[in-house]
């Protein structure tokens, strides 16, 4: 893994982790439970979609 890919990801999967943070607790969820599940749902995410900007904009394959 490069470089790159760790830099996005300090980017994209704090900032998926957040607006899954903001949908929890607009839709009412304010208990610690669901607060840190839709946090780490975000920063799991955050893995695959800082691979494909990767892949985008390195001009990999399948870009």
């Amino acid at each position: 893994m490069s470089r790159l890919f760790f830099l996005l990801y300090a980017l994209i999967g704090p900032s998926l982790a957040g607006v899954g943070v903001v949908i929890v607790l607009t839709m009412g969820l304010d208990t610690l439970r669901p607060i840190l599940t839709s946090a780490a749902v975000g920063f799991a995410l955050g893995v695959p979609a800082a691979w494909i900007v990767m892949r985008q904009l390195a001009g990999g394959p399948g870009s």
